[in-house]
């Protein structure tokens, strides 16, 4: 079914059409997207909910905090509870719905009374031998308009709803926060680990060096042979100082994200990264531990859970406010009934008598007449921006579908090539000791030992960006499942 929210308020007097709007845009607009969106149905948002529900964080940074202790490395959590503090885009997001809030308080105060009082006293002299006079009054200013066509109301939907959706873009900008820390913390925590690969890789460089130039100065070895172990050991040195650049690079960014120290961050991330963020190949699994794969998924993945995605609840919420305005601006055409005016009373004493006089008006109604089709253009505006606010939801579910099974399709791709990965460089890291083992009982070949050096090394470095894109695809999901998910979830 395709939304029917073109002209919600199109027919004058249809009050129950207005009251109805949360609940009829929220059964229409978003259990049924477009007839090409297929993946979301999200039920948490129907019946007229006041407040956005996420079912991964709740809304709550704690909660957010608590997600990521599923990874069970608490310097994580700590990091990612300093960026929340620290983001400006966070900071920003909250702004917005402090605002949305104020636009609600006013478009409430709308349809009410706006009551002002004075009151004052005049004591005057006139001519000699006159009684002096003095006069005293008080009295009500009101303005009110009464919201014959639902306009008032139209306008306070359309506030609420801007406000649930200022609600769900602070989630998400929260969430984008914990993503990118996620992925800067793993990508230093595996460059940690590839530096460990390639400084070993350099000591075993510079030993076979050493190795070769004893045996050169013996004549055991060719000068050749000692010239190309002195030029693999320079490679090796060259290798291990680009990866710390990189390391320090990345410890950089997640210091400069989180708003810490470096030097402090350093001494706390250590030069050993927990067991998760070493490849299973390079080390043995005990029982219990904690694995990226550990992260159960619920199932029905990204149906089910789509729903919670902050961006795909505020374009709905942005339909609801769009479909308000056509609303609005329809109300504007018919005529408008409201009073504006005062209830005074003026006491007089003195200068010839006393006496009391009441006043209470005018009551006005307003009809427009001719204004050269400013209001009927207006509702075209509003229209037009409604249509808008459709194709810009359709297309943000359309993202956020795509957004999911690309993760998915990495985690699966990953986990693929997970087992032939590490076999390979099993296998190689074993060639490599038989290697060595041979050169230095002077009965292989230099060249081959260096090539088989270059493809462990290779082979093993793999190994840790395959780990490394196998975590990063676990953030990409969290971040496009709007939050994380949980494995009770039906």
């Amino acid at each position: 079914m395709k939304p029917a929210l073109n002209r919600p308020y199109a027919q004058p007097g249809r009050r129950w059409l207005l009251a109805s709007l949360p609940l009829w845009l929220g059964a229409c607009a978003v259990t049924t997207p477009a007839p090409e969106v297929v993946a979301a149905s999200p039920t948490a948002w129907q019946h007229g909910q006041p407040q956005p529900s996420f079912a991964a964080h709740g809304g709550q940074t704690q909660q957010l905090l608590a997600w990521w202790q599923r990874w069970d490395d608490p310097l994580l959590v700590s990091v990612q509870a300093s960026a929340q503090q620290a983001s400006p885009s966070v900071a920003a997001a909250a702004t917005r719905v402090a605002q949305a809030r104020h636009a609600v308080v006013a478009a409430g105060a709308a349809g009410s009374p706006a009551l002002s009082a004075s009151a004052g006293v005049v004591r005057a002299v006139g001519l000699v031998d006159t009684a002096a006079l003095t006069q005293a009054s008080a009295g009500l200013q009101v303005a009110w308009e009464a919201d014959l066509w639902g306009g008032q109301q139209a306008q306070a939907t359309a506030a609420d709803q801007r406000l649930q959706a200022s609600q769900a873009q602070w989630h998400e900008a929260r969430v984008a926060v914990a993503a990118e820390v996620a992925r800067q913390y793993t990508q230093y925590r595996l460059c940690q680990q590839a530096l460990r690969i390639t400084r070993a890789d350099a000591e075993a460089r510079e030993a076979i060096a050493r190795l070769t130039q004893d045996r050169a100065r013996a004549g055991f070895e060719s000068a050749a042979n000692a010239a190309l172990t002195q030029a693999s050991a320079a490679q090796g040195r060259m290798n291990t100082t680009q990866q710390r650049a990189q390391c320090d690079a990345a410890l950089q960014g997640l210091a400069a994200l989180a708003a810490v120290d470096p030097a402090t961050l350093r001494q706390q991330l250590g030069d050993t990264p927990p067991a998760r963020y070493v490849p299973q190949a390079a080390r043995p699994v005990p029982a219990g531990e904690v694995t990226p794969d550990a992260l159960a998924l619920p199932v029905r993945v990204p149906a089910q859970l789509l729903a919670q995605r902050p961006d795909v609840f505020a374009a709905q919420r942005g339909v609801a406010a769009a479909s308000a305005d056509v609303g609005s601006a329809e109300a504007d055409r018919y005529p408008r009934l409201s009073l504006v005016g005062s209830l005074s009373t003026v006491a007089t004493r003195g200068a010839g008598g006393d006496g009391q006089t009441w006043s209470i008006g005018p009551l006005q109604v307003s009809v427009p007449w001719l204004d050269g089709g400013r209001r009927a253009s207006q509702v075209k505006v509003q229209q037009a921006a409604y249509d808008e606010a459709v194709v810009a939801y359709r297309a943000t579910v359309r993202q956020a579908v795509r957004e999911v099974e690309q993760a998915l399709l990495a985690l699966e791709s990953t986990r693929a090539r997970q087992t032939d990965a590490a076999v390979a460089t099993q296998g190689f890291v074993q060639a490599l000791q038989a290697a060595t083992d041979r050169h230095r009982a002077g009965l292989g070949s230099l060249l081959e030992l260096e090539d088989t050096r270059r493809s462990a090394l290779a082979a093993e470095l793999a190994l840790v960006q395959l780990h490394t894109d196998r975590l990063l695809a676990w953030v990409d999901l969290y971040r496009a499942l709007g939050g994380g998910w949980s494995a009770e979830q039906p």
